[in-house]
């Protein structure tokens, strides 16, 4: 069904009668262009042609979408939310491709310098749900879910519940239990089986199972099934658990997921109470919650949030300077040469040691050197990590396929690493519509071979009447196939690398500062303390005892250079 979304009210001079007669959206879509083109004269010095050509393409896929609301609805909470202290991450995932949401404050990352597509966003040949997902400190993502609650009521606000189900080893200790199975008995067969269902174990050839299974784990499933082969009451355990195996088991609530009703939600979806939970729980699933067409908000408590805004406060007591992380200039030599050291233990998504080992062989320069990086650093495109770094540092050629690709590729020294740039290649080359160019993304990114299979002809006949070299655009296709399952989403990797440049910014400049909101952040888990006290020796900090006089609840900067421990 349509997605129903709650009624937004807008001020009166935007109302069109209208509207109430055919349940049209005219006065919210002429609310969220005034409001975009109001933030977008904050946001630019001057309003270009090519800016006012994105936000009309923008605003017109919204209007023929029917999501004016969605964005309004999402304005307003992050408005609230600012305006309540709270820190609001730049954005996750492929919002950060909306260059209205960036001129409504929603996101913080301009999409237009940063080459970010609006269409992997929202698909104006496709009209699917579009879906904004949030950061907010974790100690303010509770005030924000309290705004919602008092504006749309808590009859309309409800949590999503989750099924956990019985995956093959709690079956068999479950079944064991109620069977008297001694507990020693269940723990030694559920041992023997490994990381595959029940069902596949018995009905899989065994083949087929010496081609997926090492050689120990063979030897323990066919101990399995010669227990299960047998007449006592291990064999009763195993043919009782293969029944029970994917039954629910228990429910529990969604991290992050709240639904927003236009009225009572009980008149939409089936609801219940959670002792964990004060507010109503929808008794539909996730997946379930968004086919019924009701709006799905992810209200996402991020660490590294508070850590800045702590790093922040900390600054402004010691030295009387307010920073703002937003503002951070992109240029800055301290942080890169931070970079280069790899020295990034506490820097947000780049303190793993096989991350610091490429910063110190990359030692980025630029702001792009991060993004990239963070898109590549992942199972998969981790192996084109060498030939990115030898190409940076002049080692190894930079080539490009066609002179058209430079213009895509030039940052990321002629390896594709984004789906974003497929989908812009696809445009230059053969002429691809934005909506078309979606479609293969998707394609490529889920291995869609029928779809694939499809498009392939199309790109290249476009692309060779564009004057294209057919034998060339035959090599790029087989290569966008082979990597666009690994290619990642650009607007996802410069958001989280503009939140890892914050961090190593304030870790940089403000050392003792940024260690101690790293530790009080930390402080409930030793190992995690244990590091970082390593990491301030390193830095050359004096950690300071615990002192009933001088500690606060949290660690804190104490005179040049020192650490005092918190008392929490």
């Amino acid at each position: 069904r349509d997605v129903l979304l709650p009624k937004f009210e807008i001020p009166d001079q935007f109302i069109k009668v209208e509207d109430d007669a055919d349940n049209g959206k005219r006065g919210e879509n002429a609310f969220l262009r005034h409001l975009a083109y109001e933030g977008a004269a904050k946001r630019y010095p001057e309003i270009t042609e090519e800016i006012r050509e994105r936000l009309d393409f923008e605003l017109a896929t919204i209007e023929k979408t029917g999501y004016p609301g969605y964005f309004l609805i999402v304005h307003d909470f992050i408005a609230a939310a600012r305006g309540m202290g709270v820190s609001v991450g730049p954005g996750r995932g492929s919002a950060a491709g909306s260059a209205v949401a960036y001129c409504l404050g929603i996101t913080n990352l301009d999409p237009i310098m940063y080459d970010l597509l609006f269409e992997r966003f929202l698909n104006p040949d496709r009209v699917s749900m579009p879906d904004i997902d949030i950061d907010f400190d974790d100690e303010g993502r509770a005030k924000v879910m309290q705004y919602v609650i008092d504006k749309y009521g808590a009859s309309q606000v409800a949590q999503i519940i989750t099924y956990g189900t019985m995956a093959a080893k709690s079956s068999i200790k479950d079944t064991a239990r109620v069977l008297d199975l001694p507990l020693q008995d269940a723990n030694e067969i559920a041992k023997l089986i490994p990381n595959l269902k029940l069902q596949k174990i018995f009905s899989l050839e065994d083949k087929v199972l010496k081609d997926v299974l090492r050689a120990d784990e063979l030897e323990s499933v066919n101990r399995l099934k010669s227990l299960a082969d047998g007449a006592g009451l291990e064999a009763e355990t195993i043919k009782q658990a293969r029944v029970l195996e994917g039954s629910m088991r228990n429910t529990g609530i969604h991290a992050c997921g709240v639904i927003i009703t236009p009225d009572d939600i009980t008149k939409f979806v089936p609801v219940s109470l959670a002792k964990d939970s004060e507010l109503y729980v929808t008794q539909f699933d996730n997946s379930v919650v968004e086919s019924a067409g009701l709006l799905k908000m992810d209200f996402l408590g991020l660490k590294t949030l508070t850590l800045i805004k702590d790093t922040v406060t900390n600054v402004k007591l010691r030295h009387g300077i307010a920073l703002d992380p937003d503002n951070f200039p992109i240029d800055d030599l301290l942080t890169y040469e931070l970079f280069q050291r790899g020295e990034t233990i506490g820097v947000f998504q780049y303190e793993s040691p096989g991350m610091q080992k490429y910063m110190q062989e990359l030692k980025p320069t630029v702001f792009a050197d991060l993004i990239a990086m963070n898109a590549l650093y992942r199972p998969g495109p981790m192996e084109y990590i060498p030939s990115f770094i030898k190409r940076k540092h002049g080692i190894e050629p930079i080539t490009y396929d066609l002179d058209a690709c430079e213009g895509y590729l030039k940052e990321t020294y002629g390896i594709t690493v984004y789906q974003e740039q497929v989908m812009l290649l696809s445009q230059t080359l053969a002429g691809f519509s934005k909506g078309d160019a979606d479609v293969l993304r998707k394609a490529m990114g889920k291995k869609q071979k029928a779809v694939l299979d499809k498009m392939k002809p199309k790109f290249v006949n476009q692309a060779a009447e564009k004057g294209h070299n057919p034998k060339v655009l035959e090599k790029i296709w087989t290569d966008w196939e082979a990597f666009a399952s690994y290619a990642f989403n650009k607007s996802h990797s410069t958001c989280y690398a503009w939140i890892a440049y914050q961090t190593a910014y304030l870790k940089a400049h403000y050392p003792a500062e940024y260690m101690a909101a790293v530790l009080s952040n930390n402080m409930n888990d030793i190992k995690q303390v244990t590091l970082f006290m390593e990491e301030c020796r390193r830095m050359g900090l004096e950690l300071l005892r615990p002192d009933v006089n001088e500690s606060h609840y949290k660690f804190k900067k104490k005179k040049k250079g020192s650490v005092r421990f918190g008392m929490g």
